[in-house]
């Protein structure tokens, strides 16, 4: 009898030690810390997804009538990893604007009374206080691309096809970038992920503790480029497209 006792008090005595962990470690991530985790992990996987974008739309620049592009487009839409990573990236970019938008909304009722002097210059850059203000703009950004685009090539369909039999997905994109509110949005866009990234490539980096006195100036530098030169490469292609440069 006691020895059935001593089991049952271990047997909840090993639940609640569970419980405890598994509360331990949703705490960890609804903490401020665990938030800015979150950030920088789904950030690092949100700029590894930008430089594969920015390559198979670069495919435009070949100026073959989208033929190469058409391609790429294909494969992305095809290839039955890609589209299982659609899943995983979608998930990461909520993931991504909620934790951002649940930061942004902390940090403005931990101080509901700004400061009578408040010189942020001295502390950071403009563009690190302002990532709420970059955020919501890439998001409206977001909700037109992602209507003009992927739900047309997942799920709409794109109804003319090149003349090597692939779907046209350029000649949706050169009908849309006829439209210079359009190209306009795309611009102020990529203006706001270039600072977006400045902030966001080393900032992730450093948030995972990835700190070396060697690497993380290279980081940092390598960052200040990648950010430049994805948003030049993004934004240049409706441009491109608009002044008749790519046909």
């Amino acid at each position: 009898m006691i020895n059935k006792l001593i089991l049952l008090l271990n047997t909840f005595a090993g639940i609640e030690l569970k419980y405890n962990q598994m509360a331990s470690f949703g705490n960890a991530f609804s903490s401020s810390i665990g938030k800015k985790l979150i950030m920088g992990i789904t950030g690092l996987f949100l700029i590894s997804f930008l430089a594969v974008h920015c390559f198979i739309n670069a495919l435009i620049f070949v100026n073959d009538g989208g033929l190469t592009f058409n391609v790429g487009a294909h494969f992305m839409a095809t290839n039955w990893l890609i589209r299982a990573m659609e899943v995983v990236l979608m998930a990461g970019l909520l993931a991504h604007i909620i934790q951002g938008l649940r930061l942004v909304f902390q940090n403005q009722a931990a101080r509901p009374v700004k400061y009578a002097v408040n010189n942020g210059a001295a502390n950071s850059k403009w563009y690190s206080r302002s990532m709420g203000l970059l955020g919501t703009i890439l998001l409206i950004f977001l909700i037109v691309h992602l209507s003009d685009f992927w739900v047309v090539s997942r799920f709409t369909g794109i109804p003319t096809v090149d003349s090597a039999g692939h779907e046209n997905l350029f000649a949706v994109m050169v009908a849309r970038f006829q439209t210079l509110w359009v190209v306009i949005l795309y611009i102020l866009a990529m203006v706001s992920l270039a600072y977006h990234l400045l902030h966001g490539f080393a900032s992730a980096f450093q948030t995972l503790g990835w700190n070396h006195k060697k690497y993380t100036p290279l980081i940092k530098a390598f960052g200040i480029w990648y950010s430049i030169i994805i948003a030049i490469l993004f934004a240049a292609m409706p441009v491109a497209i608009y002044a008749g440069l790519i046909k």
